[in-house]
């Protein structure tokens, strides 16, 4: 099984228990919540006869606390799994950060820059790279190779990647570290990658420089056994995304939810 949050109107966050039998069609939605707090989702998955809740063996979720609570005490049979893609997701969203912390240091620069140039009575050229970038446009179009290995970088994301990678050491070291993080959940055994992942968050909380790598890696270190629950069978939670999807695009489909409740019970009927 699988747990998720999802926006149905205005923003209002509703918890999805979904089974990953129905494959997104009927037998799929097991529960819609009205609320992401842990005790008010129990209350409801409690209605569930507790034989049926035991014959629950996992469930994949995100890194959210509440849901992992939930989870537990709903289903103490299961498994918990956290989802391999939002533990990756925070990885690189530490990455980007790097990134973003860097363009917004060479905006601040140019600004000046160009100041300084209309005082002086001249006009600002901006430094222009050998693949016709400025420090700026390298640092905005570098967003996509650094998600990527780079062994699928395209030609000018490698001489992108050269240019910026030698401008910036720190970010280079980011993306190798991101990249090994990665790495790690190609492995098939749960010991393996356990004594990786340790490695791994002990090299990051030694480096000072990289504040945003210190708190994902800190974050991971305290979801570890549930990372690691991932290796067993390997599920992620990719079909609650899928779902979660096409729960968007029916909404889209219908205009927007005015009615919530007519909503939920057609979604009841389509899906329950």
């Amino acid at each position: 099984m699988s747990i998720d949050e999802v926006s149905l109107s205005k923003g209002e966050l509703y918890t999805f228990v979904t089974s990953k039998q129905g494959k997104g069609k009927t037998g799929t939605i097991v529960a819609m919540i009205a609320s992401t707090e842990s005790g008010k989702i129990n209350s409801v998955l409690e209605k569930i006869p507790i034989a049926k809740r035991l014959q629950v063996k996992e469930i994949t979720l995100d890194m959210a606390a509440n849901m992992a609570s939930a989870a537990r005490s709903s289903f103490p049979n299961a498994r918990i799994v956290t989802d391999r893609f939002h533990v990756v997701k925070l990885v690189l969203e530490a990455l980007q950060h790097v990134r973003i912390k860097y363009r917004w240091e060479a905006i601040a620069k140019e600004n000046e820059a160009i100041k300084a140039a209309k005082q002086n009575g001249k006009k600002y050229h901006p430094e222009i790279f050998s693949n016709g970038d400025t420090l700026k446009q390298l640092l905005t179009r570098s967003r996509f190779l650094l998600f990527k290995h780079e062994t699928a970088w395209t030609i000018s994301q490698q001489h992108r990647s050269v240019i910026l990678f030698s401008k910036y050491p720190l970010l280079k070291k980011a993306y190798q570290y991101a990249v090994q993080f990665r790495n790690i959940y190609e492995n098939h055994n749960s010991g393996n990658a356990k004594k990786q992942f340790i490695e791994w968050i002990e090299i990051i909380t030694s480096q000072t420089e990289l504040a945003e790598f210190n708190s994902a890696a800190r974050s991971i270190g305290h979801h570890l056994e549930n990372i690691l629950n991932f290796f067993t069978n390997r599920n992620t939670n990719a079909n609650a995304e899928s779902f979660n999807s096409k729960i968007k695009l029916f909404r889209a489909k219908q205009k927007g939810v005015r009615d919530v409740d007519f909503f939920l019970f057609r979604l009841e009927k389509l899906f329950g």
